[in-house]
């Protein structure tokens, strides 16, 4: 099925542009509000700005930890706990997942710091050739591997025929000047060998659905999706998801995209940006380089 692409998405110069049409903001954490070394001052001044006008923020990240782990994050990049009145993870989506009933145990295939998704869950993490589902958090080692290492753990994968549940969709995010793989990346290769996988978190319903109805505790009414804005630097997961949903976006073009388009810092040189959505499979309503007031 073809998508219908909306125009191209105007440049906006900070949230205060479009404020008045929106109740909402959904806003993703890494690539807008810190980079994975540096906090983006201005990205949560705008977002405490929206709140003081009377708006609700909600913080929607694709890290496979509970909510309240990313607290102690969003504080060490110095993201003020008045820019955000509640916060969505996938991994708060992989736990309720897990929790179902539809599997008796899990492998678990990450680093030791997402150890947090697993507190409290009855269910056994066990070796692969047990397992009745894998839960993928991300690469052991993201500074030296790829996704490309975990070839041989695929194929043992595959030979059992085990499902794989991705903690997080992202394919790779911005650390500092470098991108690194994520567990989508590592779910994608199991995908194209012909693995069964689930996704938790964006751009799929599910969590979207979680985050409104955060919003929707916090206004005591329905959240109402035309007045909703979601913000994100990713367009696959992001602006895809926010599409799906049925609610507005804002794209930030110096994110995760910002190596791929060649642009200068805070750019828009030589029509690259114009032709970058030309080929992008869902547009934002509108873009910027920074999220800002």
């Amino acid at each position: 099925m073809s998508i219908s692409l909306k125009p191209i998405a105007p440049v906006i110069s900070g949230l205060s542009a479009v404020k008045d049409f929106y109740d909402v903001i959904l806003c993703d954490i890494w690539g807008v509000l810190h980079n994975g070394i540096n906090g983006y001052r201005a990205a949560s001044d705008a977002l405490k700005q929206f709140r003081k006008l009377g708006g609700r923020v909600i913080l929607v990240s694709n890290a496979p930890r509970p909510a309240e782990d990313i607290i102690g994050i969003l504080d060490r990049f110095s993201v003020s706990r008045h820019a955000y009145d509640g916060i969505v993870t996938s991994g708060d989506v992989t736990r309720t997942v897990l929790m179902s009933g539809e599997w008796r145990n899990y492998h678990w295939l990450g680093p030791e710091r997402d150890a947090g998704l697993f507190k409290g869950l009855i269910l056994p993490n066990v070796e692969l050739d047990g397992a009745d589902v894998i839960v993928c958090t991300g690469l052991h080692d993201d500074d030296k591997e790829t996704a490309e290492n975990y070839r041989g753990f695929i194929k043992d994968a595959l030979k059992r025929n085990v499902p794989m549940l991705c903690a997080n969709p992202d394919i790779v995010v911005e650390r500092g000047n470098r991108l690194i793989d994520c567990a989508g990346a590592i779910a994608k290769l199991y995908e194209e060998e012909g693995g069964k996988t689930l996704y938790a978190g964006k751009p799929y319903p599910p969590i979207y659905k979680a985050a409104l109805e955060v919003a929707s505790s916090l206004t005591g009414k329905a959240a109402n999706p035309v007045r909703t804005l979601a913000i994100g630097d990713a367009i696959r997961t992001d602006i895809a998801g926010a599409v799906t949903a049925g609610i507005g976006s804002l794209f930030v073009f110096n994110g995760v995209h910002m190596h791929e388009l060649g642009l200068s810092e805070g750019s828009l040189e030589n029509g690259r940006y114009e032709a970058f959505l030309e080929t992008v499979s869902h547009r934002p309503d509108y873009s910027i380089a920074h999220l800002g007031w």
